[in-house]
């Protein structure tokens, strides 16, 4: 008789990276389906150390010819040395190899001087090239040597705390290494077959363009994966072996969102707005304002509508005499995507009928 004990197996999710708007400065992730009450918990540890633990690289130091503090002011540059170092840490690097470099500017006035005046390691790309560090009149000159280092988080200033200045004219900055600006998460509940308490993530980050969001969210379930490792104390349970993914589990129809149209079909919602039937005044302003589709019409509201050049209170009124005509209404919040299974749920129903 066997006395090995079994487990129950968990719900396997699926990463979708929503590629219409994916660059390498924001990413939205779709992670469904996940057990009941895993959405917050895991969305809150994503965001934690995507906000925290993101390794980066930023200038800790800079030399700057002619200078030994940060309150001085340089003959014939605009600006004062402590806004020139401000909008050094405004310079976002990307760093290939993870160690330290060195940077250095040497521009003569009058000029603009930019991120792109600036040379750099071989190992150390630099992103935002039209950011400005100083504008020098036509007697002025700069000469800075940026020092470079990879870090995590923010870092104070790292000054010698016995000395007034520096011996090797350093000045020394605080550093923000992390390429993450901004992370939120949405929980939401999805189905799977019958049941409707699982969980679904929406994961937003914004980054400052070193590193695109799925380079990032690589290094942040390494970071996590590997500090849980450390809770085991005993052989691992083999979940990822019993839970398997289906496709019954990821496509049931339950997932996507129901549309209540009544009596229209869903076909309706993909048409032009033609099918309104509105008056050459309305329709121009809507189609100047990007608005083509009656999918498009429903998922606007009436603020936004009033905000449209031409469009006023009376065509607005002409819109939803027309909407309420045919069943539908502003603010239904309904994807294409939600349509488009509604259209191919009603071509099987039809098949089989």
């Amino acid at each position: 008789m066997s006395t090995k004990k079994e487990y129950r197996p968990l719900t396997v999710p699926t990463l979708t990276w929503d590629k219409k708007t994916l660059t390498n400065t924001f990413g939205e992730l779709i992670v469904q389906p996940l057990e009941p009450g895993f959405g917050t918990t895991i969305g809150n540890a994503l965001r934690r150390i995507l906000l925290g633990a993101v390794e980066g690289s930023a200038v800790t130091s800079v030399i700057i010819k002619g200078v030994n503090n940060e309150f001085s002011i340089l003959p014939g540059v605009i600006e004062d040395v402590m806004q020139i170092l401000l909008n050094i840490k405004g310079i976002v690097i990307k760093n290939t190899r993870g160690v330290a470099g060195k940077m250095h500017l040497k521009i003569d006035g009058p000029a603009v001087a930019t991120v792109k005046d600036i040379e750099a390691d071989a190992h150390l790309d630099l992103i935002n090239k039209d950011h400005v560090i100083a504008n020098i009149s036509d007697t002025g000159s700069l000469d800075i040597t940026f020092f470079v280092e990879p870090g995590r988080g923010y870092v104070p200033a790292q000054w010698t705390l016995d000395k007034a200045y520096q011996d090797d004219g350093k000045i020394y900055l605080d550093a923000s290494f992390s390429p993450v600006v901004r992370v939120g998460y949405e929980v939401e509940k999805t189905r799977v077959g019958a049941a409707i308490d699982y969980d679904r993530i929406i994961l937003k980050i914004h980054t400052n363009g070193a590193e695109n969001p799925v380079e990032i969210l690589h290094y942040v379930i390494s970071v996590l994966r590997s500090q849980l490792e450390y809770f085991l104390r005993g052989t691992e349970i083999p979940f990822n072996e019993i839970s398997v993914v289906t496709p019954e589990a990821i496509k049931t129809p339950q997932e996507y969102k129901t549309i209540d149209l009544k009596n229209i079909s869903p076909d309706f919602l993909l048409k032009t707005i033609d099918e309104l039937e509105l008056s050459v005044r309305s329709h121009n302003c809507l189609l100047n304002a990007g608005i083509k589709r009656v999918i498009d019409l429903v998922n606007e509201n009436e603020d936004n509508l009033l905000g449209i050049k031409n469009f006023g209170r009376k065509s607005l009124n002409e819109v939803k005499d027309s909407m309420k005509a045919f069943g539908i209404s502003f603010g239904m919040s309904i994807s294409e995507e939600d349509v488009k299974h509604a259209i191919e749920m009603e071509k099987t129903t039809d098949k089989k009928n």
